[in-house]
């Protein structure tokens, strides 16, 4: 048996090898997917794997190309390339049912990666879904008007970071393929429990999206919890706890 937290690779034909964490266990598999420059070794994945791992539930987690150990150029990905690089993950390690939580930009792909399945697998794939600040559609609201002026004209902005001393990069590339895949303004046809943390003092992603992605969402079982004095990251030990009843709670419902 393999050391779970050794990270297994998955070889591609013409894209990047891309890196994972997976574990066997019961259904639904918990796939953890990690926000904008970030990855599967953040303090969220690595305790709600950790969690998975000690309960006996299956869980994936992953780099994205060109973020953490995964191979590839960060600049050279859209959205749609993560999301495939998703599904390809998903396809080579996790059978049946999914738990798909998603934080940050990881929160637009959990919603992009659970209409694919959907369209190719039907309903019964994806068994819920988690948002921590979830951020759908934040090439439209993230970016202002000069903003959005720079990455046409000159192909990539570059912005100063909190949670890094790299750049922020958005590319041209990448800008496109965002506005090219927006979800809010009309219905997103998932009909399974969706759970939204959201921190009320989130300075990067407003909590009034994870309630715009509410209102959008065709299922009825959607509950919206704002987390007083939560910021983007949702890192303290009483979220971690929050966010880990609530992927036990939709975990166990299956």
């Amino acid at each position: 048996m393999s050391d779970p937290a050794v990270p297994d690779f998955l070889e591609r034909s013409g894209r990047p090898r891309l890196a994972c964490r997976h574990i066997a266990g019961r259904s639904p598999t918990i796939v953890f997917l990690p926000g904008y420059m970030s990855d599967m070794a953040g303090g969220k994945a690595t305790a709600l794997f950790d969690w998975a791992a000690a309960e006996g539930h299956a869980c994936l987690l992953l780099d994205y190309a060109g973020c953490g150990l995964s191979n590839g150029l960060f600049a050279e990905q859209t959205l749609l390339d993560w999301r495939g690089d998703v599904l390809d993950l998903i396809d080579a390690k996790a059978e049946g049912p999914l738990l798909i939580v998603g934080s940050s930009m990881g929160g637009w792909l959990m919603l992009l990666t659970a209409l694919a399945l959907v369209r190719r697998d039907g309903p019964g794939r994806v068994a819920g879904l988690v948002g921590i600040a979830a951020a759908p559609d934040f090439t439209d609201w993230g970016f202002n008007a000069a903003e959005k002026a720079i990455i046409l004209a000159e192909g990539a902005l570059l912005e100063e970071t909190p949670y890094s001393d790299q750049p922020y990069v958005t590319t041209r590339a990448f800008w496109q393929s965002g506005e090219a895949n927006r979800l809010l303004d009309a219905e997103i046809p998932l009909t399974c429990p969706v759970r939204l943390l959201h921190g009320q003092e989130d300075g990067d992603v407003p909590p009034d999206v994870s309630l715009r992605l509410s209102a959008a969402l065709a299922s009825e079982d959607v509950q919206v919890t704002l987390v007083k004095g939560g910021d983007h990251r949702l890192s303290r030990d009483t979220d971690i706890a929050l966010l880990i009843d609530t992927v036990a709670r939709l975990a166990t419902r299956n």
